[in-house]
């Protein structure tokens, strides 16, 4: 009898083993790429929540750390960077670009989740909505809080994440944000506060909400991305130089004029209200536009609204750029990737209008 009790035992662990592979394989395959960030955080003590140093907790702990995330598809990590966002280059967006387009031609990838701090995490979002050429989930998360800290947000926040990169509910959305139990477009949402779980907001509303692991969507995005894009990662070895300056009462062409002098190729005027430039610095950026330096009106205000072509200036006159509704750090990163392309500021207006 001990022989069949064996053989039994052998087709038993057989079967098992048949089970769990047909089980896993109806599960998407999602890949997280780490960068760093307060999600990959720690502080002294549990109740240091804003007190920490960033980027520490490499991307094996974490998903080590959240053993539901099998529940809702087969993972694995890369770790790209260990770095805190506000430290994020150029050369790093390229990097981080190239290894997603990488990866989302791969049969056996489903969806790619980004962890990223949350500094200029909008920035990234946005710079790989534009030039990913791919209709799979490619969702980027981060946390306000380490996962020392008693009351942290960034299990919860990845758990989500991996969820909506592994829906096909997902695909050809564009790339999101997910954080607080919101879905943002990464085009739209921007850090408002700095201190709170809910610090991701975009001004024309998220496009939908995440509970208990299920994505619930309410709206979808209007503007050109991702697979409908005219920008290729691919094509891209070098960003253009762009600058921000801001404007402020009793500004000065200074910071304007300095940044020329350093390559860049594009200013972006982070103006007050409707984009509005001062009269001390207004001659600076005529000139400035007439050595080739492309100039883009963007506001400093949050919240909504956008700045209205040849209203407080006149933009055709000058041959100037309107940002239309992009805060200045997304202008930037729009400029950044357009000046690859074409220097005609009609093309360039066109693409701030279409993106």
């Amino acid at each position: 009898m001990k022989p069949v009790r064996i053989r039994s035992l052998f087709a038993a662990s057989a079967l098992f083993v048949a089970c769990s592979a047909a089980f896993g394989a109806d599960k998407p395959n999602v890949v997280i790429l780490a960068t760093g960030g307060t999600i990959a955080g720690a502080g002294a003590d549990v109740a240091k929540s804003a007190t920490y140093q960033a980027a520490k907790v490499p991307v094996d702990k974490l998903i080590a750390g959240i053993p539901t995330l099998a529940d809702v598809a087969q993972v694995r990590g890369e770790q790209v960077f260990q770095i805190a966002s506000e430290s994020f280059t150029n050369d790093h967006l390229l990097k981080l670009g190239k290894r997603v387009a990488a990866l989302a031609r791969q049969p056996d990838v489903d969806g790619i989740v980004i962890t990223h701090g949350t500094d200029t995490l909008e920035e990234t979002a946005f710079f790989l909505n534009l030039v990913l050429k791919t209709d799979k989930p490619v969702v980027i998360v981060g946390s306000m809080r380490p996962g020392t800290a008693m009351s942290a947000d960034g299990m919860l926040n990845l758990y989500n994440a991996v969820a909506v990169a592994g829906s096909k509910d997902s695909a050809g959305k564009g790339v999101l944000v997910t954080l607080n139990d919101e879905i943002h477009t990464g085009r739209d949402v921007t850090k408002t506060v700095n201190i709170k779980t809910e610090a991701f907001k975009s001004p024309w509303g998220p496009l939908g909400m995440i509970v208990e692991g299920k994505a619930y969507w309410f709206r979808a995005p209007a503007k050109r991305h991702t697979r409908g894009t005219e920008f290729d990662i691919d094509a891209i070895d070098t960003l253009a130089p762009v600058d921000i300056a801001y404007g402020y009462g009793n500004a000065t062409p200074t910071a304007y004029r300095a940044f020329a002098q350093g390559g860049a190729r594009a200013l972006i005027h982070a103006g007050t209200g409707n984009g509005s430039v001062s009269d001390a610095v207004v001659p600076a950026l005529q000139e400035l536009r007439g050595k080739g330096v492309q100039i883009i009106r963007s506001s400093r205000v949050t919240g909504g609204g956008f700045v209205l072509r040849n209203a407080e200036q006149p933009d055709d006159k000058y041959d100037w750029v309107v940002a239309h509704d992009l805060n200045p750090q997304k202008a930037r990163i729009l400029a950044s990737v357009a000046l690859t392309r074409t220097s005609d500021t009609r093309e360039l207006q066109r693409m701030f209008m279409e993106y």
